[in-house]
């Protein structure tokens, strides 16, 4: 997307640069992360942001770590270095980075402000007697700068660390050793919002009215009179959302297909036609159940269910758009979380990995650089539905990676029940809407359990529910005992074939949210 009113992040595979991202649009300020492996100078220039941060990194620069191209340097942007991304810049421009035991830096660290440079001016946490100006930030580093480049200067030091801060006021480079974005650096948000305002000029423009006509012009723009498009809708928010903002701007061209692959939660059907009358949606129904199970019949791999399942998708969109004319776009709910977990090789997201080379269609992908809080914003903003809007996200691959290994169409039901179940009692007990995302997961294993005198080996369920802003980090709910308790014991009561049902306490990262 090409906005000359943004900040990029250079990611070099820090697991902070999501806090970054997430500082900054909550500051109003549109930014776009690109990981150090696929962006060059050309792309920025095309992109023309106003400012870009270079993140932090596991990596060190002392020992073939990831790099950038010294020509980012002479094309008169902005530059925030954080962490790794200040060492990358004091080796690229002649400064001495290196590695001393003494000097490494773990936690909490108080630092100095010795020179007014543009980037600190009046942010400060502590003045002692003498008027000295302090801040207390987060390191987290092996290595440190021992030889700052020519032309720079140094803003702030600690006692370990004597180049805490350096800046290139004349080149508007700056470098923090510290990571602004973690809460444990109180000062960290208006250093940020210093770079971003003050520095780079931005304006705190990216709210929803803005969103909803740059993706409205998007399309129009894309979208030619007579082309029409098709699109795959379930009954998530983010196929929803996009369909009624492709549908607000070209219509009846928008032809969307919902397909019962088998693998859906319970209701989901009467769901989308309900969905579909409301928004006057142009819709066909297709039943492929079959198809989707008897090609899953002999899979246990989740990377192999979701390439499966993607290819049918495609093929059975693919079917009806040959059904239509002037067909030329294929629209995806994809979302800016499915990007980066596909682009950091977490999982792959059949609706990132795009169409088949040898298709004429086009990808259509709306809302490609929103995450789910801002999708959610413009549904309101379109007047769905809040239950619907906060219904809990399902996983395009559906109940496949919910069941750990073969998939079986009684797998399925059973599957579906239990889920029905913990979500009837988490809304019974008001406890819905403190969850951002809840579910069941059917493992390969069984467990003895006793029924009477009777001895049973049968099915062990796994409960997971996590709470999360942006799906991209995530922490694990502490649903009250008695709530569990009464969850479990209906499905162990209501679904014979289950013997046990355990509680996931796992958070994002380590753990996906999802199991597979």
């Amino acid at each position: 997307m090409k906005n000359n009113n943004c900040i990029i992040i250079i990611d070099f595979n820090s697991q902070y640069t999501m806090l970054i991202f997430k500082m900054l649009r909550k500051l109003k300020v549109y930014c776009e992360i690109h990981n150090y492996s696929d962006i060059s100078v050309n792309k920025i220039l095309n992109i023309n942001p106003n400012g870009i941060i270079l993140s932090g990194s596991s990596h060190s620069v002392l020992n073939n770590g990831p790099l950038i191209s010294n020509k980012i340097f002479n094309i008169n942007i902005p530059i925030l270095g954080i962490c790794y991304g200040m060492q990358l810049i004091v080796k690229i421009l002649g400064g001495d980075v290196e590695n001393i035991y003494d000097c490494q830096e773990f936690g909490l660290s108080r630092i100095l402000v010795k020179k007014y440079s543009k980037l600190t001016n009046n942010i400060y946490d502590r003045v002692d007697s003498k008027g000295y100006l302090f801040l207390d930030v987060w390191m987290s580093h092996s290595d440190v700068v021992t030889k700052i480049p020519d032309n720079f200067s140094v803003i702030a030091s600690s006692d370990k660390c004597k180049n805490a801060i350096i800046a290139n006021e004349k080149n508007r480079i700056y470098g923090l050793q510290f990571h602004p974005e973690v809460s444990h650096t109180k000062c960290g948000t208006n250093l940020i919002k210093r770079f971003a305002f003050n520095i780079c000029n931005c304006i705190p423009n990216w709210n929803i009215t803005n969103i909803s006509t740059i993706i409205n012009n998007n399309i129009n723009n894309l979208v030619k009179n007579n082309d029409k498009v098709i699109l795959g809708l379930s009954g998530g928010i983010d196929s929803l959302v996009t369909a009624i903002m492709i549908n607000n701007v070209i219509g009846k061209r928008l032809i969307c297909v919902f397909i019962d692959n088998g693998l859906l939660r319970l209701h989901e059907y009467e769901l989308v036609i309900q969905l579909s009358k409301s928004f006057n949606l142009n819709i066909i129904f297709v039943d492929a159940k079959n198809k989707f199970l008897n090609a899953l019949s002999n899979i246990y791999d989740a990377e192999e269910k979701r390439i499966v399942i993607g290819k049918i998708f495609i093929d059975i969109f693919l079917e009806q758009a040959n059904n239509f004319s002037n067909v030329k776009w294929f629209a995806q709910g994809t979302i800016y979380s499915d990007v980066v977990e596909s682009k950091n090789k977490i999982k792959s997201h059949h609706n990132v990995s795009g169409l088949p080379k040898n298709i004429s269609l086009k990808l259509l992908e709306p809302i490609k650089k929103l995450f789910k809080d801002e999708v959610r914003e413009l549904g309101l903003k379109m007047n769905i539905p809040y239950d619907i809007l906060y219904r809990y996200p399902f996983p395009g691959p559906g109940l496949a990676i919910r069941i750990i290994g073969k998939v079986k169409d009684s797998l399925c039901k059973l599957l579906r029940l239990a889920d029905k179940i913990f979500i009837e009692e988490l809304k019974n007990s008001n406890f819905y809407y403190r969850i951002d995302q809840a579910f069941t997961v059917l493992l390969p294993i069984k467990s003895v359990g006793v029924v009477g005198d009777c001895r049973k080996y049968d099915l062990v369920l796994a409960l997971r529910a996590i709470n999360t802003s942006n799906f991209m980090t995530a922490k694990w709910v502490k649903i009250p005992y008695n709530l569990l308790h009464k969850i479990s014991s209906r499905i162990l009561n209501e679904i014979s074939e289950i013997s046990r049902v355990v509680y996931d306490i796992s958070d994002k990262p380590p753990s996906t949210i999802e199991w597979e």
